[in-house]
């Protein structure tokens, strides 16, 4: 029996993801340095660990609130007015299986069938085949290393047709560390409130910010209803195992996002939450402390990776690095697949992340320092063999 004919064709049409290729591949061979994957190499602090294993050992084990524990609601919106200034009530906030979860229930609820949505690439990988789920068309719009990879106000201006809808913007980014300061996603906000768009703003990696301190463009207060704020835990705690995630936004669209998890997923983790609690409340030191070292890291991934004739800009946040491959005469994933096979050093083609991407490679400095210095000792040696 052919059972493709039953297979949803939007969903046949969907590519793998090109990170997790390269991560299978690298599982499958010995003696490989990866700096493929964003998963932060700390464990969760142990204060956190033990409050979930508290949880459990008290039979904490059952349902909670679709929206979430209702004591994990209130920490996150003492947390978004520490952090950011921003004022959200517990029925403004949804709590979700990871940042991915979020994005997915948001496009669902605010996008209809024909609808655009403009996707700066290089982008994380799921905006695209989740918007094309909920019968939306991704408009792609191509930022540049010169620019530092930032959305500029020409190139937002120029993708807006008369059926935009939708803007994901997603700094810092992932994959190239980029940020947006204050003063660019202020101009960002008069062409999103000129064309009366709305915005999901991805800042899952908010507090990997160096050098300064991330701006939401919620933070502007005519535009805070038009913006949905997604966050979690996974980055800025290192729990990416305990899928959590969280949005905050206009009540109504919150409202209609928990419909549809109420059906799908019913709630997240309830051991996860009661973490999350913890987190919030007493997790502040350890996630500077996780912050100056991934600091440490970029400055020295970024000079190694420079002297050994890969050019990048400086990243400002999130915890990867784009350097630019093309003077190797390579497309991105043959590079990466002779380093991988030759150098057994594991990093991402650039093109998994958008064709902005070509030409370029993701290396995450989301591991010890050894192995950052493994792996540039042999991509010095395997970039020498390329030039002869």
């Amino acid at each position: 029996m052919d059972v493709t004919k039953f297979i949803n064709p939007t969903v046949s049409a969907i590519k793998p993801s090109g990170i997790r290729k390269f991560f299978d591949l690298a599982s499958s061979m010995e003696d490989v340095v990866s700096l493929s994957i964003g998963e932060p190499d700390f464990d969760t602090p142990w204060h956190i660990r033990d409050i979930g294993i508290y949880s459990l050992e008290k039979g904490r084990t059952h349902y909670l609130a679709n929206a979430g524990l209702m004591e994990l609601r209130e920490e996150i919106t003492r947390y978004m007015y520490r952090r950011f200034s921003l004022a959200y009530e517990t029925n403004q906030v949804l709590v979700t299986v990871g940042g991915s979860e979020a994005i997915d229930l948001a496009f669902r609820v605010l996008l209809s069938p024909g609808d655009e949505v403009i996707i700066p690439e290089p982008c994380f990988v799921c905006y695209e085949p989740l918007c094309r789920l909920a019968g939306a068309i991704p408009v792609k719009l191509e930022t540049k290393a010169e620019d530092e990879f930032m959305v500029t106000p020409e190139g937002l201006e120029q993708a807006i047709t008369e059926k935009t809808r939708l803007l994901v913007l997603s700094y810092p980014n992932n994959p190239t560390g980029a940020i947006m300061p204050e003063e660019a996603v202020r101009k960002l906000g008069e062409i999103i409130k000129k064309h009366d768009l709305y915005v999901v703003s991805d800042e899952i990696y908010a507090e990997l910010t160096y050098g300064g301190k991330h701006f939401s463009m919620a933070q502007i207060p005519e535009l805070k209803d038009q913006v949905l704020v997604v966050n979690g835990f996974s980055k800025a705690y290192a729990m990416t195992g305990w899928r959590l995630g969280f949005v905050c936004g206009h009540p109504e669209v919150v409202k209609m996002m928990t419909k549809l998890h109420q059906f799908g997923i019913m709630s997240a983790s309830t051991t996860a939450q009661y973490a999350a609690v913890e987190a919030l409340r007493n997790g502040d030191e350890d996630v500077a402390a996780m912050r100056e070292e991934y600091d440490d890291r970029r400055h020295i991934i970024v000079d190694g990776l420079r002297a050994i004739g890969c050019p990048c800009f400086e990243p400002r946040g999130a915890f990867y690095v784009f350097p630019d491959v093309r003077a190797f005469n390579m497309t991105s994933e043959a590079f990466c697949e002779a380093l991988l096979r030759e150098e057994h050093v594991a990093i991402v083609p650039g093109n998994a992340f958008g064709a902005p991407g070509e030409g370029f490679a993701r290396v995450s400095y989301a591991s010890s320092l050894d192995n950052i210095s493994k792996a540039l000792e042999r991509m010095e040696r395997f970039t020498r063999k390329l030039r002869g």
